[in-house]
C-alpha cells in the first residue's frame, strides 16, 4: 500500500509536538488514529520512525531523514491550496475567523463585500475580540485563523503579515491645528490627547514612533483613555482632545467633514496586520481563498 500525505502530515505533527497525544489534539484525531497512521507509514518503509519510551518519544535515524521531506510536503500542500484557491470561484463552505478590534470593525467589513462577490457561496462567521482572546480560541481549535494588529509570539502559531495600515493625527473640524499647513511634534504636544487604553496595538505603535524620534511618550498630556476606537472618535469629534488612530477607522467621518486626518512632520505611524493560525493545522480552503484575496488584490479601492 502506498503512503499518503495524511500519513506524512501526521508524522510531521507528532515529531513537532513530541507526543502522540498532543498531535492527536492538534489534528482533531483520536490517539489510536494517530498511532495507526504512524504504524502504516512505518510498515510501508519497513523501519521505525520513533523510539518510544514511557516519558517521551524521539526520532530514529530514519525519522530524522524523513522529517525534512514531511515538512516540505506540508508546505507544498499549503502552496498548492493557495494557488488553486484563485480558481475556486464555486467554492462553498463557511469562513470562520477572529479579528482584533480595528480590523474587525473598520477593515474587514469593507473587504468581505467584494470577497463575497467573488465567492458567493461562502458564508462568513466573524468574531471581533482582542488578540489574546483570538490566540486562545485558535489554540483551543475554536477558530481556524485570526487577523491581529500586533505580532504574536507563540511556538504553535504561524504568523504572516497580510495588510498594511497607517495611523494619523485626528482632529475635530474646529480644532486650531486643523487650520495649520504643517503640524510639528511640538505643536501636538501642546494639546490634550485622547488615546486607546494601555496595551492596545494602536497605542503601542504610536508610542514606539515617538520613542524612535527621541520623544518620551510621557510628554503626551493624556486626558482620556478609552477602550474602543469608536469612543475615541466621538470624544475627538466633541473637541475634547486630539488622537492618533488608524486612518481607515475615520474614513467615513473625514468624508463628512466631522474629523480631519493630518500628518505630523518627521513622524510616521506604520504597522502591519497579521494572520495567525496553528502550525500543525492545514487551513480550510475558504480561509486560504480569503487570505489569497487580501494578499493579491489592490485593496486601496475598498479601503
Amino acid at each position: 500500500m502506498a503512503f499518503n500525505f495524511h500519513q506524512l502530515h501526521t508524522f510531521y505533527t507528532v515529531a513537532e509536538k513530541g507526543s502522540f497525544s498532543s498531535a492527536a489534539q492538534a489534528l482533531h484525531m483520536t490517539q489510536p488514529a494517530v498511532t495507526m497512521q504512524i504504524q502504516a507509514l512505518e510498515d510501508y518503509f519497513g523501519t521505525k520512525m520513533f523510539n518510544r519510551t514511557t516519558k517521551k518519544i524521539d526520532l530514529t535515524e530514519a525519522g530524522k531523514a524523513l522529517l525534512p521531506y514531511a515538512k516540505r510536503s506540508k508546505e507544498l500542500m499549503e502552496q498548492t491550496e493557495k494557488e488553486m484557491s484563485r480558481f475556486a470561484h464555486m467554492l462553498e463552505g463557511r469562513l470562520h475567523l477572529g479579528a482584533s478590534l480595528t480590523i474587525g470593525e473598520y477593515i474587514l467589513p469593507r473587504l468581505l463585500g467584494p470577497f463575497g462577490q467573488e465567492y458567493p457561496h461562502v458564508s462568513v462567521s466573524l468574531k471581533v475580540m482582542n488578540t489574546t482572546q483570538i490566540l486562545g480560541d485558535i489554540l483551543q481549535h475554536q477558530l481556524n485563523f485570526g487577523l491581529v494588529e500586533a505580532p504574536v509570539d507563540h511556538p504553535d502559531v504561524q504568523l504572516e503579515p497580510v495588510l498594511n495600515d497607517e495611523l494619523k493625527l485626528v482632529l475635530s473640524s474646529s480644532h486650531p491645528l486643523a487650520a495649520k499647513d504643517k503640524i510639528t511634534v511640538e505643536d501636538v504636544l501642546d494639546y490634550p490627547f485622547i488615546l486607546r487604553e494601555q496595551g492596545s496595538g494602536t497605542r503601542k505603535v504610536m508610542e514606539e514612533a515617538f520613542r524612535e524620534q527621541g520623544i518620551d511618550p510621557e510628554r503626551i498630556r493624556i486626558v482620556m483613555e478609552l477602550g474602543s476606537t469608536g469612543a475615541v472618535k466621538s470624544a475627538v469629534e466633541s473637541n475634547l482632545g486630539i488622537s492618533i488612530i488608524s486612518a481607515a477607522s475615520v474614513k467615513h467621518e473625514a468624508a463628512l467633514g466631522l474629523l480631519h486626518t493630518r500628518s505630523i512632520e518627521g513622524l510616521r505611524f506604520h504597522r502591519k496586520f497579521y494572520s495567525i493560525h496553528l502550525k500543525s493545522a492545514l487551513l480550510p480552503i475558504s480561509a486560504v481563498a480569503f487570505l489569497t484575496f487580501i494578499r493579491e488584490r489592490d485593496l486601496n479601492q475598498y479601503l
